[in-house]
Order: C-alpha cells, then structure tokens, then sequence
C-alpha cells in the first residue's frame, strides 16, 4: 500500500494529467436533488421547489420519504392555471408561504428554490424572496432566501453550491485578524463531530462548520478566517467567503486514509500545529482507516475503473481509489474541473490518466465500451442499460448520499466499490 500523505507534502511538483474536454448531450441530475441532504444538514430550514409535478415526483423519489412523514421539503406547482395568466404566481406563492409558516413555526431559514419550467424562469424569486423576508423577518423571524436549482443551471452537486452561496451574504462580517478555521461543505453531524474532535486535539478550538446545523448557528467570516473545502463542487460558494475576507486552504479532498490526512494536514499547517502534535492526533484513526480499507483491497487491487461524469467528486474517489486500492483508471468523466481546488487530487493522478470535462454520452459510452472496465461509476440513467450489457456498475448518488469523508468513514467508502464487484461474483457463481 502507498505511504500516507506526510505532513510536509509535495504534491505541487507532480505532473497532472491533461484534461480534455467535450460538449454535447449529458446524463444527469438537476441541482434540486441537493435538498436531500442539505435538508437534513439545516435543522431549522425548509426548502420550497417553485417547480412543476415533475420536480415534486424527483425530490419525493431521490428522498424516499414515506406518506407519514413531514419533511423539510416540498413543491410550489406552478400548474396549467399558472401558464395560462390566470393566476398571479407571486400572489399564489405568497399564499403558500403563509400557510407553511403557520403550519411549521419551527422553521427559521426559508429557501425559495427555482426550477425549469418557463413560468418559474420568469419569476423573480429574488424579489420575492426580498419581500417574503421582509414580512417574515420582522413578524416571526424567519429569513427567505432564494436559489436556483434549475437543470438548465446546475448539475447534481451545484445544488449545493447555489444554496451555501445564497447564504453567504448573510453571515456576519468581521474585522478580526485573528485566525479562525471555517470547514465548507455538507458533512454528516457524526463526521462533523470526527473532524471537530481531531482539530481539538490539534488544538484548533475555534472552529465553525458551514453549513451549520440551525440557522441560528451561522458562523462569522472576516480577514482572520481560513477555509477548507470538504466538498469539490462549491466554487461560487468558495468565491463569495474569499469576497468576505476568507483565505482557501487548497488540500487535497477528505477521502481515504490519505486524503483525510493531507486535507487536516494543511489545516494543522496554517495554524503552526507541530509534527509531534499533528502525528498524536491522527495516528489511531489513521491506522483505523488503512487496516479497514485493506480488508477491500484484495476485491479492488488490479480492477479497471470508469468513471461518468455526476457528481464532481470523481477526481477526488480516483485519486483514493488508484492510491489506496489499487485500482486502474480508465478514464476519469467529471461534470466540471475546478483546478485551484482539484489539483492537489489531479496532481497524484497518473501522468497518463484520461480525465474528461464534461460530456457527450454517445462518445464516452463507446470509449467505455472499448475499455471494458470491471466497474462502472454512473447516474441512475446510464446504470440498467449497462448492466444490461454486462458491466458491473455503482451509483455516483450514493456517493454523495452516504457519509464517506474521514478516516472512520474510509472502509465504508472502500465497500461502496467493492460491493458491486462481490455481488456480481455471486450473481454468476
């Protein structure tokens, strides 16, 4: 197995892979299906699709909320009556809002999610949101934002992106020099709690996660702040805190034994935390992770990967996988290539790895075809026709779904892509 990252890395003077590009027809989620775990995330935040029945069908299908629950979550249908002007659709929306607001006085954060339909696109819910927050900001306290996450707009995971960003503007700005670190992207409350407790013992006390759990949590941001990335596909919500002040700690993604080590790594370096230091913090979980990802390794080790573009983590899981486990790349498909915060992950790629931006579905589908790899990583669409056809597949959306960030998440990730190559042996055996 490949050393662990050290502290001291050099990753800067690797040679990354080129990246070529294509443009043509994709296969993936829109950015509404981020509300599934974002929803989870803000306790106190409720995320109202301004949308068709087609969006409430993909949000109440990616969520599998059973018919008893009440979720955080919901769809304004903009119908028939909508399109043909007899109704006014601000009138109609603000209607909706106060029947929520009434029901769900628990809700502190309103967000007002655009979508595809021609009557959405011509909504301005920025205003609306404006005014909503007006009237229920004073009255009960409740904050209306508004994002888009319209298929035309975002992928998968931009979702995400266009929410956090919506939300930067209103974290409380600071003049402090004084050093903070702020962790940006969704995690799970159990691998928050992981990343806080090994910052503790690194003995960074000051630590604020974005997002936070409530609402009501938001952290500050000022000159004195740094950042870490733990997701790859936040780069307008990264753009807006460096607008604030905050400084981007460039790291390599939280993923693997490796990964999670070179990403705290840069943390413990910001901060002047010692080698001594560094090393006693990490090292049980580190040995933890590795032993739990060599039990997958006999599985993986040898196995050719091909990754479709989805959800924008694949640069990061190739990285882990070709690392850790041993696996061959392929090729490497991946919506967007954000390269201030991909290439620590793109300079451990080999030299000779296909890495793709962007998508034309027929082309890549031929050059999977020709490469006849042993597992398969795509959406939901592309993943029965090819095990139609005899590939082994994995879903990207549970990639994102399921907590894999940190050392005591690591075999669990090394088991997502084992899981289908054991299963398929059974299926044959």
């Amino acid at each position: 197995m490949s050393p662990v990252i050290p502290i001291r890395s050099a990753t800067s003077e690797a040679c990354a892979p080129d990246i070529t590009t294509e443009r043509g027809q994709r296969e993936v989620f829109c950015g509404l299906t981020g509300i599934i775990w974002l929803h989870r995330k803000i306790q106190d935040a409720f995320f109202l699709v301004v949308g068709s029945r087609t969006c409430a069908h993909l949000i109440q299908s990616a969520a599998g909320v059973m018919i008893f629950a009440e979720p955080r979550f919901g769809t304004a249908i903009i119908d028939e009556r909508d399109l043909a002007g007899l109704a006014d659709c601000n009138e109609e929306l603000d209607k909706i809002v106060a029947d929520l607001l009434e029901r769900r006085p628990d809700i502190k954060l309103l967000f007002l999610v655009g979508s595809c339909p021609s009557e959405v696109i011509k909504l301005d819910l920025s205003r609306a949101a404006y005014r909503l927050s007006t009237q229920y900001g004073q009255n009960g306290g409740v904050k209306v934002l508004n994002y888009s996450g319209s298929g035309i707009e975002t992928t998968f995971t931009q979702g995400e992106d266009a929410c956090l960003a919506a939300l930067v503007p209103t974290l409380k700005s600071t003049e402090t020099e004084q050093k903070k670190l702020l962790v940006v992207g969704t995690l799970a409350d159990v691998v928050e709690d992981q990343f806080r407790s090994l910052f503790g013992k690194m003995g960074l006390t000051d630590v604020d996660f974005f997002p936070p759990r409530r609402s009501t949590q938001l952290p500050t941001v000022g000159p004195g702040t740094v950042f870490l990335l733990a997701q790859p596909f936040l780069a307008d919500t990264a753009r807006a805190l460096e607008n604030l002040g905050a400084k981007h700690l460039p790291a390599p993604f939280p993923l693997g034994a490796q990964g999670t080590t070179a990403w705290l790594a840069e943390a413990a370096r910001a901060f002047g935390v010692t080698n001594e230091v560094f090393e006693a913090a990490i090292d049980a979980p580190r040995k933890r992770a590795v032993q739990a990802i060599s039990k997958h390794r006999p599985e993986l080790q040898d196995k050719k990967i091909f990754f479709f573009p989805d959800s924008q983590l694949e640069i990061p899981l190739a990285r882990f996988l070709h690392h850790e486990l041993g696996m061959h790349l392929a090729e490497v498909g991946t919506p967007y290539v954000h390269r201030k915060h991909l290439d620590a992950d793109l300079n451990q790629l080999p030299a000779n790895t296909r890495v793709v931006e962007g998508q034309d579905v027929e082309m890549q589908l031929d050059r999977c075809r020709a490469a006849n790899p042993d597992l398969v990583v795509c959406g939901l669409g592309l993943a029965n026709p090819l095990e139609a056809e005899g590939f082994t597949t994995k879903w990207a959306i549970e990639l994102v779904f399921t907590p894999i960030q940190g050392y005591e998440q690591a075999g669990d990730l090394a088991g997502l892509f084992s899981r289908p190559l054991i299963r398929r042996l059974k299926l044959v055996a």
